[in-house]
């Protein structure tokens, strides 16, 4: 009877550590409200995001292996018409005469911000260097039975672009300051692009994946709210109706006011938005990471197991380690995103039928910030001692639940991590 409560106890704490979220208690909308930069979702800067103390390695025990998958950090973004659009409309609405007081000041600073960008579209920027820099100094401290080891073989290995090996640079260097005898072997190949960047063909879109896509829009549509601002920026409502698409410039304006936080720019773009405006812009953002990378059951949940070989990997190249060593890797949101929900690290495979109350249990602000990433410390008993091998794993470098009993988390024996997730994979 007793083995039976304690069998329940723990059946119990697993279900448990699978909800579990990383949210302050508050309403996305209240977060964005104190913070308007977090409705730049999968673009907000790491470092807004809080991080806590980590336990203590369990008597006896010291840290040997640390495998990692991160995103590249801060960038610019992507395409000419990010910058460009609104301010070729901007312009178009000055030259009819069109533009308020208002207005006109803001056409002066897209236009400004824009001559920035020139020859950097989807760069790293140097705040993506700089929270790279503080991962991998964070690294060394709080792991130095590692990292401080003499001669420590660090194997670094990034997808092909350059904004990610930058990233990868960035790091090095900090590990490499703080362990000049360190070996750190760096590469970037199309050859190993199969599990670092895996992307399944789709010569089609599938009919679910359509029909995902056409809630996103009918929701982002009913959320979305143009009006207020056009009124700030247009004397003519009328001549914006004939000549302005009026929710893709909002939407522009604003992912260029929430990026200047990967540039250490100014705010003074943000003031343009009301929290509500700018949560109903993020609930877009966040339908899209959803249903296009998670567990979505409007698209069958079958998604993440494009990144099947990344978690394949990471377990293998686990299984060869016998001395103190590093692996590292990186990549994308795209990839980081699914091995979450592969892992479903705090919750992070929710399935929600209801769209509409997504954001209850996603937050892409908290999943995938530029930079993101996922850490596996693993642990054996020290010289003398004997026991199993552990591991814990730090999602954006907070101590993360994996769906697996444990006595003694966030330490889990890695023979149970290694079984679950390969039973999982051999489905």
């Amino acid at each position: 009877m007793k083995k039976i409560f304690i069998g329940l106890l723990l059946a119990c704490s697993v279900a448990a550590s699978a909800q579990v979220q990383r949210f302050s208690g508050k309403t996305a909308l209240e977060e964005i409200a104190a913070d308007k930069f977090l409705a730049a979702g999968n673009m907000t800067d790491y470092d807004r995001l809080p991080r806590t103390t980590l336990t203590p390695a369990p008597k006896g025990y010291e840290p040997y292996y640390l495998s990692h998958y991160g995103r590249h950090g801060a960038r610019y973004m992507l395409e000419e018409s990010d910058y460009g659009m609104p301010v070729e409309t901007l312009k178009k609405a000055k030259d009819a005469g069109k533009l308020t007081p208002l207005g006109e000041q803001v056409l002066a600073k897209l236009d400004s911000i824009q001559k920035t960008t020139k020859d950097r579209l989807g760069d790293l920027t140097a705040v993506g260097q700089r929270q790279h820099h503080g991962i991998a100094k964070r690294m060394a401290q709080n792991f130095p039975e590692i990292f401080k080891t003499p001669n420590l073989p660090i194997h670094s290995i990034s997808t092909t672009s350059i904004r990610a090996i930058i990233s990868m640079m960035a790091e090095c260097e900090e590990l490499q300051a703080a362990n000049p005898s360190a070996r750190i072997y760096n590469d970037a190949s199309k050859a190993d692009m199969h599990y670092m960047n895996h992307s399944a063909p789709r010569a089609m879109p599938s009919r679910d994946i359509m029909r995902a896509m056409q809630r996103q829009s009918a929701i982002s549509d009913s959320v979305r709210h143009p009006e207020r601002l056009m009124q700030t920026l247009f004397n003519d409502q009328h001549w914006v109706y004939l000549n302005v698409t009026t929710g893709p410039l909002m939407g522009k304006i604003a992912d260029i006011a929430l990026n200047m936080q990967s540039h250490d720019g100014d705010a003074w773009l943000l003031e343009l938005f009301t929290p509500e405006e700018l949560h109903s812009l993020w609930i877009s953002n966040n339908l899209y990471w959803y249903l296009m990378y998670s567990n979505a059951p409007q698209t069958g949940g079958r998604l993440p197991w494009n990144q099947k070989y990344l978690l394949r990997n990471i377990i293998e190249t686990a299984d060869t380690v016998t001395q103190k060593q590093v692996s590292l890797r990186f990549g994308h949101d795209t990839v980081v995103l699914p091995l979450l929900c592969m892992l479903d690290l705090d919750g992070s495979a929710t399935s929600v039928s209801d769209l509409n109350k997504l954001d209850e249990t996603f937050r892409s602000y908290y999943l995938i910030p530029t930079a993101c990433n996922v850490q596996f410390i693993f642990y054996r008993p020290k010289k003398g001692k004997e026991g199993d091998t552990l591991v814990k794993v730090l999602f954006n470098e907070r101590e993360a639940h994996m769906p697996i009993e444990t006595a003694s988390w966030p330490y889990y024996k890695w023979a149970d991590v290694r079984a679950y997730y390969l039973a999982k994979l051999n489905k």
